[in-house]
């Protein structure tokens, strides 16, 4: 076999629903040696990474830490381990994501309930209280922001309630966190995973999750052994036990505490780069790193409009970080991808399920959610479209982009 040559990808702008270009200094921290797992410089670094985080969660939870795996990683660890068996978990579905909640909630076991609205809208505070009342399900699972339609689900009654009704509240925020509003212990939150790939400007990888007392509380009660070393350290635990031994979170929770007990060995480079997407997020200001999501997928927005585009979904719930944008009659949405990325080196999204060939979903998060990016992907975008035989107003879409990027300024 010839010897391969080394890595050399196309210098791709990556402005779909995720991933996203890392930010520089993301990919330098993951270039940084490493040191044991147990070498207190190690131990160290997990300490911080967990005290950042708590700033990002806007959390004051002592349980929160990574999960080594991608943003699924994280939703299944939650999952699995406070799911018994025959235990009732209600999943609001407003897109592809809510029913990947369901069906890791049913492979724990669970009885799921679902409930849906038409894709391009959200839940109303009185839908899940409703539904509550009805399912009284153990566990609430939603998801915040909903790439496959752009949405983002309001959260911020939903923890007031089911504290009233005692049920878990458990959101996956992985498309919506550092680029929308999230604010753990306000919205009173049990549970919350996320991802680095959007606008925390990672790579996938490391779940960032966060728990509440009462969450853990709720795992730490079910029994787990590994080999009969851990009998005496859990010999109250009752209760059948955790279905996965890598996704054990009380067990990883040992693992990050004080008393370090082995449960795996760290992912270190994915360690030193979640810890930068924090710095470089807290660094920048929480607010002002959503102001900036906002007024890019503002500029975004007008920008589609202006060229004659018709964006998809309720605006009043889309996403500061990524928009839907109706492919037009008469153009081979397909062909558009491919040649904006084989041509102007820029990917942009397609979407799933009811509205796979409808629309096109382009992303504005992390390192990407910046002035020349916007103004670059419209322009590429109306000089595809021209080739596709459209008649645009030329020009019109990175007008409206500036002006959006101009008055911000000027505020």
């Amino acid at each position: 076999m010839s010897v391969l040559s080394p890595l050399t990808p196309p210098p791709r702008l990556l402005m779909g629903p995720g991933p996203i270009n890392c930010y520089p200094r993301v990919l330098s921290a993951m270039a940084t040696q490493l040191v044991g797992q147990y070498d207190p410089v190690m131990t160290g670094y997990m300490n911080e990474v967990m005290a950042l985080y708590r700033d990002v969660f806007n959390t004051k939870n002592q349980q929160t830490f990574l999960v080594d795996g991608t943003s699924r990683a994280g939703i299944e660890a939650v999952l699995v381990s406070a799911i018994e068996p025959g235990d009732k978990v209600l999943v609001p579905i407003f897109g592809r994501f809510g029913h990947l909640l369901a069906e890791i909630a049913e492979r724990a076991d669970a009885d799921v309930h679902t409930i849906e609205v038409p894709w391009g809208e959200v839940f109303t505070a009185a839908d899940i209280e409703k539904a509550i009342q009805e399912v009284q399900p153990k566990m609430l699972a939603i998801v915040q922001g909903d790439t496959s339609t752009t949405m983002l689900q309001p959260l911020e009654e939903i923890g007031s309630i089911c504290e009233a009704h005692d049920v878990l509240f458990y959101c996956d925020a992985t498309a919506s966190v550092g680029g929308n509003p999230l604010k753990v212990d306000e919205w009173k939150l049990d549970a919350v995973s996320v991802g680095l790939q959007k606008c925390l400007g990672g790579p996938s990888g490391s779940a960032p999750i966060t728990l509440s007392d009462k969450f853990v509380k709720t795992v730490r009660t079910r029994h787990h052994v590994e080999a009969g070393i851990r009998d005496a350290h859990h010999e109250s635990a009752r209760g059948p036990k955790i279905r996965s031994n890598y996704f054990d979170l009380p067990m990883i929770m040992d693992y990050w505490g004080e008393e370090r007990l082995n449960h795996h060995t760290e992912a270190a480079s994915m360690l030193y780069c979640a810890r930068e997407c924090a710095r470089v997020h807290l660094e920048e200001g929480q607010e002002n790193v959503i102001a900036r999501h906002k007024v890019a997928g503002d500029a975004m927005l007008a920008g589609v409009q202006a060229m004659g585009l018709a964006p998809f979904g309720d605006l009043k719930h889309k996403m500061y970080n990524v928009v839907g944008v109706y492919i037009p009659d008469d153009v081979d949405g397909e062909a558009v991808r491919e040649a904006l990325l084989l041509r102007f080196n820029i990917e942009i999204g397609t979407s799933f399920g009811p509205l796979k060939g409808k629309i096109w979903r382009i992303g504005t998060m992390g390192y990407n959610a910046r002035e020349d990016a916007v103004l670059h992907t419209l322009q590429s975008l109306e000089t595809v479209l021209r080739m596709q035989g459209m008649t645009l107003p030329q020009g019109a879409g990175v007008d409206a982009a500036l002006a959006v990027f101009t008055e911000a300024a000027n505020d």
